[in-house]
């Protein structure tokens, strides 16, 4: 097997490629191919952290648009990544993939307090981390999670996993003109308002040198062929 060029890495999942066409609630066969995916970097010996948003379930940021007190919206957000994380671990567990939900908000009785140092030890055991509840602050997207999760982690890079196979210069489903961007630098991202994560996460990317890959996610083995250093996707730096 070829050699890892990113041996620790972090995929942040959206909530609604969990709910496939159906576009709500958690669809058990896409989570499997999903989980399948995570098989396969997880046999590689990557030592991997997921974090999953809740956009198949509630979305904070459109609930307060629609009247809904922003602070109470985010925690339902939260509370729907708990749920998409809990079923992410069920089928990693089914397909003998070793795993942890942690959470920042603490529910004991569901998953692990967010602890820095135990994560990293589960990591160090080969177990998939999954880390759920955002950053248990409102205000703050799934993406920052997932970056500052990254960070936490020392990751090496982080795969924002997508319906299509990087960035374009346009929404490709709706614009077939769109030209694919391989390459990106983060005040690009964040100048051109691409939509590859939030000014925020991409901050933070940059000041901590993380690269960022996007990719499909629905592409199989482009998981894999990333982090062992195929230029899949879109590379963000």
């Amino acid at each position: 097997m070829p050699e890892l060029k990113y041996p620790r890495a972090l995929v942040k999942l959206s909530g609604e490629s969990l709910a496939g066409d159906q576009g709500f609630g958690i669809e058990p066969e896409v989570v499997d191919r999903l989980v399948l995916e995570v098989e396969t970097v997880y046999d590689a010996g990557v030592r991997l952290g997921l974090v999953v948003g809740g956009g198949n379930i509630v979305r904070g940021t459109e609930a307060s648009a629609r009247g809904m007190d922003r602070v109470s919206a985010d925690y339902m957000g939260m509370l729907a990544t708990v749920i998409n994380a809990l079923a992410l671990q069920d089928a990693l567990e089914r397909h003998g993939v070793e795993s942890r939900v942690m959470t920042a908000i603490r529910m004991e009785q569901l998953a692990e307090p967010y602890i820095r140092r135990r994560a990293l030890r589960h990591l160090e055991k080969g177990r998939v981390v999954i880390f759920a509840g955002g950053t248990g602050n409102p205000y703050f997207s799934t993406d920052t999670a997932a970056v500052l999760r990254a960070i936490e982690m020392d990751a090496d890079v982080i795969l924002k996993a997508t319906k299509v196979d990087g960035v374009y210069s346009a929404d490709p489903v709706h614009d077939p003109d769109a030209e694919f961007i391989p390459d990106l630098t983060y005040r690009e991202v964040i100048n051109k308002e691409l939509g590859v994560m939030d000014a925020a996460a991409v901050s933070l990317c940059r000041d901590n040198a993380l690269p960022v890959i996007v990719l499909n996610i629905r592409r199989s083995g482009a998981i894999l062929a990333a982090l062992q250093g195929e230029r899949i996707g879109t590379l963000v730096t």
